[in-house]
């Protein structure tokens, strides 16, 4: 397990082997080596790579579940993560539910609900239609407000992990572990982005895509469905009417309603004929030149995972684990573990 902490954390750290070695001074060569378990450093050369990578010895030896298989969703073509980045994702993802499965394993496979056949829905050519098909699946209503999207997916025995990831230009990817879809979103990012591309992956995961869609049309796709999940049609016309003169104040009350940006509001509008190209074009300046286009205002409440939380709590409680031990698990204090695992006062 050394080489493969040894790795996630000089990734963590966006060094390259090259750099690490400089800062240790050893050879790219002999990190390399260390990383793929074919030398083992004297303990002088570990201190030496803790302190450089900001983290204790001991973290260097925790143990990483091998029985998890993985099979990541691609990055998109255009993406602008560089090829490090993308790997560091990969093993943060890696890491993560290394963690999540050893509580899984400690409480005997108890505490994950049966998730859903993986593309199983048959694509249309509406985004209406098909947004409908995913409520379906995850047993939510034809219309209304969709609450704590997380939550719900976590219930349906879909894992999502919120992933401290320092780059606009990444925001979600998904795939499986052991056979179980996952789904890894950029927390960084407002509730509302948060909500959509978690719909949008969503998407990736439930439908059938044919092999002859272009990526383009692909993503496009993706994200329409995502905005009549989230909003469907019935919805909007309920809300905002059949036809609006000017975009206003009371649509912001709607984003906070649905959990929805401004811009997904207008552009679903625009698209069903409630709001016309030029409000929506004037929308599309103004809002850009107030920097919405990334950093919206927050429309929506925040989005939580709980499941690992839970499954944590559950076998401290139950003295499966110490309170430490589940500090550990969780990168959380020991106080914060003992606080919400004791007795509650009435």
């Amino acid at each position: 397990m050394f080489g493969k902490n040894l790795k996630y954390y000089r990734l963590k750290n966006n060094m390259s082997m090259k750099e690490l070695a400089d800062l240790v001074q050893i050879s790219p060569m002999a990190i390399s080596h260390y990383e793929k378990e074919e030398r083992r450093p004297g303990m002088q050369t570990i201190k030496a790579l803790a302190k450089a990578l900001h983290v204790r010895v001991t973290d260097f030896l925790a143990n990483r579940d091998e029985s998890l298989v993985f099979c990541h969703g691609e990055f998109r073509k255009n993406s602008k993560l560089s090829a490090k980045q993308q790997e560091f994702v990969k093993e943060e993802v890696e890491e993560y539910f290394g963690r999540f499965y050893q509580a899984v394993n400690i409480l005997g496979g108890e505490g994950l609900s049966d998730y859903p056949v993986l593309h199983s829905i048959e694509l249309s050519d509406s985004a209406e239609e098909n947004a409908q098909k995913m409520r379906g699946q995850l047993e939510l209503s034809k219309s209304g407000p969709i609450g704590g999207l997380i939550e719900i997916l976590e219930n349906k025995g879909i894992l999502v992990y919120l992933c401290d990831i320092d780059n606009d230009d990444f925001s979600g990817m998904n795939g499986t572990v052991n056979g179980r879809p996952y789904i890894i979103i950029n927390k960084n990012m407002n509730p509302q982005r948060i909500r959509s591309t978690i719909a949008h992956e969503m998407a990736h995961l439930m439908f059938q895509w044919p092999e002859d869609m272009s990526d383009k049309d692909v993503e496009n796709t993706a994200n329409a469905i995502s905005g009549a999940f989230l909003f469907p049609v019935s919805d909007m016309r309920r809300e905002l009417g059949v036809r609006r003169r000017a975009i206003t104040n009371d649509m912001v009350g709607v984003c906070k309603e649905y959990g929805i940006s401004m811009y997904m509001l207008v552009m679903r509008a625009n698209k069903n004929g409630i709001v016309n190209d030029y409000m929506a074009k004037n929308f599309y300046i103004r809002a850009n030149k107030a920097g919405w286009r990334k950093n919206e205002p927050a429309r929506a409440k925040d989005e939580e995972t709980r499941l690992f939380y839970q499954l944590v709590y559950r076998a401290v409680t139950e003295n499966e684990i110490t309170a430490q031990k589940g500090a550990e698990l969780l990168h959380e204090s020991y106080e914060k573990v003992m606080e919400e695992c004791s007795a509650m006062e009435v």
